[in-house]
């Protein structure tokens, strides 16, 4: 599902992220739903109020087009858990997959992952990490910096830069490290849904037994299962060096996969590399993320 406008240009306001601003500039709408589509007919869909503030999250179901409401949010909280951790996880590495302008970690994450917050049974380390990620995902385009400088050549006296200073360039990076770390705090409280009569927790069970069985079928196809013994050492060891060398492999080996290529790719992204070389290896979501944070 590609981005659309309206959902881009929210995505690059800080106040969207933070609180501070619900409502856009004309002329977006009030009211937007965003569909993450993931496998076999199911999708996430997340429908924003933003006008109230308020946060709706469903689940489509194969041959259904209204979701089901798995959550309501409102404005100032709490959220509630209507996802655990690790199939918010799942859901997104398989959306990744199947659409690359959705990398993971990054916005399915950072829009969805308030409504999947750290329990008992999490690593709050390796969940605060992914949310970090996500968020730091999050770029806008800024204008080039305007000219500084004399106008013409100053006097010698005058000719260093500290007479010159140059302004302060804007940051591509949407939200700031402050804001990164408020919106990856865990949770004093949130509300729980899941036991609910209306919960439709065997669909929810289905999507993630498809999502997961969707990535466990990734490193079975002909050009990753060369390179699963790499993938496998780089997991035991926990070191990233070797990253390159997989992204050779894979290459040689005629993958041409754009998720799996640029999340092995420089700049490297940790948290983004250890994802993929998990799915490589065919092991455990987390299991090399964890030991790297």
């Amino acid at each position: 599902m590609p981005v659309s406008e309206a959902l881009r240009r929210l995505s690059e306001d800080p106040g969207f992220w933070t609180g501070e601003s619900v409502t856009p500039d004309a002329p977006d709408p009030h009211e937007l739903r965003v569909t993450f589509p993931v496998t076999g007919g199911y999708a996430l869909v997340l429908d924003l109020d933003l006008a109230a503030g308020e946060r709706t999250l469903g689940l489509r179901v194969p041959a259904h087009s209204e979701p089901i409401q798995l959550a309501w949010a409102p404005a100032a909280g709490p959220w509630p858990a209507a996802l655990r951790w690790w199939e918010l996880d799942v859901c997104a590495r398989v959306i990744a997959l199947e659409d690359p302008t959705l990398p993971h970690p990054g916005l399915v994450v950072a829009l969805l992952s308030p409504f999947a917050p750290a329990t008992a049974d999490d690593d709050e380390t390796t969940v605060a990490a992914m949310r970090e990620a996500a968020y730091r995902s999050l770029r806008r385009d800024v204008p080039p910096a305007e000219p500084h400088g004399p106008e013409q050549a100053p006097l010698p006296l005058f000719a260093g830069d500290a007479w010159w200073p140059s302004p302060p360039a804007a940051s591509p990076q949407v939200l700031d490290e402050a804001a990164i770390a408020e919106l990856s705090r865990p949770p004093t409280r949130f509300s729980e849904v899941r036991g609910g009569s209306r919960f439709p927790g065997e669909s929810l069970a289905d999507l993630v037994r498809r999502a997961s069985a969707h990535l466990d079928r990734l490193p079975r196809q002909s050009w990753y299962a060369g390179t699963r013994p790499l993938a496998r050492h780089i997991l035991d060891t926990g070191d990233l060096a070797p990253i390159p060398a997989l992204l050779g492999a894979l290459t040689e080996a005629g993958c041409d996969h754009p998720t799996v290529l640029d999340a092995l790719s420089e700049p490297l992204v940790p948290v983004e590399a250890c994802w993929m070389v998990e799915t490589l290896a065919g092991a455990e979501p987390g299991t090399l993320l964890r030991r790297r944070v």
